[in-house]
């Protein structure tokens, strides 16, 4: 059972340039930041939760768009880097991830970018509730060339919706095993 799964977020518009400082007008280039959280309530220790998202050889288990991933098979720290094989609606994407925080069990932040989307970072917060976790996670693009679109949005609450269903199933089932 599906506990507590929420969302929230929106488009922000980063601003007009500063007028006073012409070079700023001139080499800014209008984009928009878009923040993105989702949350789910999993019944399993938060180090547990924080080991299998902070592992990108377990995203393809959770997340669609991920299909192939060059990393270590382990939770990642701070400095390290992975290459994730990522299948969007125009087609294969390539993205080369840094790990940029990682405070274990409740925080793992990692950055990379594209020329479609700009930078892109993924942020997971763990945090104790009464017997369970809450695990949300939050992708942040802070300089997309466009908003996205409604229809956009919903895909990706969809998604969302999805994948941490997903993540929920398979850590209480790892960690009933013994196996997480």
């Amino acid at each position: 059972m599906i506990l507590g799964i929420t969302s929230h977020g929106h488009p922000k518009s980063t601003g007009p340039p500063d007028i006073d400082n012409k070079k700023e007008i001139e080499t800014m280039t209008d984009t928009v930041a878009f923040e993105r959280s989702h949350d789910i309530l999993i019944d399993a220790p938060a180090k547990a939760v924080l080991d299998y998202v902070s592992n990108p050889n377990s995203w393809p288990e959770w997340i669609a768009a991920s299909h192939e991933m060059d990393s270590p098979d382990r939770p990642l720290v701070v400095g390290d880097t992975f290459c994730e094989q990522w299948h969007t609606r125009t087609g294969p994407a390539e993205l080369n991830w840094r790990v940029t925080e990682c405070q274990s069990p409740h925080l793992w932040i990692a950055a990379t970018g594209t020329d479609f989307l700009g930078p892109i970072i993924a942020r997971y917060d763990v945090v104790s509730v009464g017997d369970q976790v809450r695990y949300t996670r939050t992708i942040q693009n802070p300089a997309r060339a466009k908003a996205p679109t409604a229809e956009m949005i919903e895909r990706i609450d969809a998604e969302a919706k999805v994948s941490l269903e997903n993540i929920k199933r398979n850590v209480e089932a790892r960690v009933a095993a013994g196996t997480l």
